[in-house]
């Protein structure tokens, strides 16, 4: 059987273009290397093919993560190893600890971390969704604030997408619920986030308020019954107790600093 004749636009002698026409990747930008290694080792064509193969499946692995990390938003962060379990006069260690083999992820749990401010809550969430983005997932980290003031400025059309976009992600992390206080359309758009993701997709929310203080995030919002209930149904949530880690840093270094007087 002939092959079928198509016309092409790139030259005859420019081969890395191409190839990277055709879809590759790996192999236009290190096209002399791999021919030198494949006529050094004396590779059949079937061992050329496997390794071509090999080489683009770990370049393309590389290019997916690079930017899921880019789009998840979370930034630089310390890392678990680093976290004083010890330091909280109440934390359930191994909710975090299960929530961090990411097993929550396959049944749509979600996860909320509920206390004060400087106890971890941040830094524990932005390890999950690292973890997650790790696995393969995709991530999306955003303070409340963040994403509601990102809605709110929408057009109709415009905040559809965004709400598709945000219910289409693999893990949504919701950063600083109750930091500040919102409108009743606020929490409109919040109930929109989480009932599109409702028993379908994960979602981790960290805030420093209790579930009966909502009302005093979202005054004369309607919707915080019907919000709290599709966000706990099935949800994991664990509270954090203690003084601010960073008051703690804050002293030390004011006492390591004297020291040096």
């Amino acid at each position: 059987m002939s092959l079928p004749v198509t016309e092409t636009t790139i030259p005859i002698n420019s081969l890395p273009a191409q190839l990277q026409q055709i879809g590759l990747r790996f192999l236009p930008a290190n096209l002399d290397d791999f021919l030198a290694r494949a006529t050094k080792a004396r590779w059949s064509p079937r061992q050329i093919l496997e390794q071509l193969v090999q080489w683009e499946a770990t370049e393309r692995s590389r290019r997916s993560l690079e930017r899921r990390l880019r789009l998840s938003g979370i930034k630089s962060f310390k890392p678990m190893a680093d976290f004083d379990w010890t330091w909280p006069t109440k934390i359930e260690r191994d909710v975090i600890e299960r929530a961090l083999t990411l097993d929550f992820l396959q049944e749509g749990r979600n996860l909320v971390l509920v206390g004060t401010n400087g106890l971890g809550k941040t830094m524990i969430a932005q390890n999950i969704g690292h973890a997650a983005v790790m696995a393969g997932s995709s991530v999306l980290f955003r303070s409340a604030p963040a994403l509601l003031e990102e809605l709110h400025r929408q057009s109709p059309e415009g905040r559809r997408r965004k709400l598709r976009w945000y219910a289409s992600v693999g893990l949504l992390c919701l950063d600083e619920v109750g930091y500040l206080s919102f409108d009743d359309k606020a929490a409109d758009l919040l109930y929109e986030v989480i009932n599109q993701r409702y028993e379908r997709k994960s979602v981790i929310v960290t805030t420093n308020r209790p579930f009966k203080e909502w009302n005093e995030v979202f005054p004369n919002a309607t919707c915080i019954a019907t919000l709290l209930d599709r966000l706990l149904h099935h949800a994991d949530v664990t509270v954090i107790e203690g003084d601010s880690y960073r008051v703690r840093e804050s002293q030390q270094e004011t006492a390591a600093r004297r020291r040096k007087k």
